[in-house]
């Protein structure tokens, strides 16, 4: 009898675990870019890059150095003006991309903060740094304000800093097609 009902609640137990880790399909059609990095060489780098990869797959994509001057803080983005702005021209999805870390594997961040709070915080890590092997690269969207996912992708067996990018683009290119994009 107790063998049956451990069964019973492994079985519940099995079924409501499976139905929690489904992954969310984000339907991506538009995007400003938002890269979160010191260096303002890296975060033009990799904001140009996740713009031009956005727009090889048909989302509408633009940079946020567009919207801000070198060296004004992020959390300007989240103000009415630009966001008015940004939903003229169809943008509404913000996404904010960080390094969060090296070597490495690192899960989605379960902490969820407001848009404003998120563009105020800034990553301590340089794009590339000699002697790393990986780099795992934290993926927030928000769409109208709203906290809606973040994801991770992690790029491998880097030498330099071009091949951190072009990890990068192929990484997120796939990704993109697999969770990111709406289906066909």
């Amino acid at each position: 009898m107790k063998f049956i009902y451990i069964t019973i609640i492994l079985l519940i137990a099995t079924s409501s675990f499976s139905q929690n880790r489904k992954k969310v399909r984000l339907n991506l059609t538009n995007a400003l870019v938002v890269a979160q990095l010191d260096n303002p060489e890296d975060r033009y780098s990799l904001e140009a890059l996740f713009t031009q990869v956005l727009t090889d797959h048909g989302v509408k994509a633009q940079p946020s150095l567009n919207y801000i001057k070198q060296g004004q803080d992020s959390k300007n983005l989240a103000s009415d003006s630009i966001r008015q702005i940004l939903k003229q021209k169809g943008i509404d999805t913000y996404i904010l991309v960080s390094i969060r870390g090296y070597d490495k594997r690192y899960k989605p961040s379960k902490r969820i903060v407001s848009l404003e709070e998120a563009l105020s915080e800034a990553s301590i890590y340089n794009l590339y740094r000699q002697d790393i092997i990986s780099v795992s690269f934290e993926f927030k969207f928000y769409r109208n304000g709203e906290f809606i996912m973040n994801d991770i992708i992690r790029c491998a067996n880097i030498g330099d800093r071009a091949k951190v990018l072009k990890r990068f683009g192929k990484k997120t290119s796939k990704r993109l097609r697999k969770r990111w994009l709406p289906r066909p």
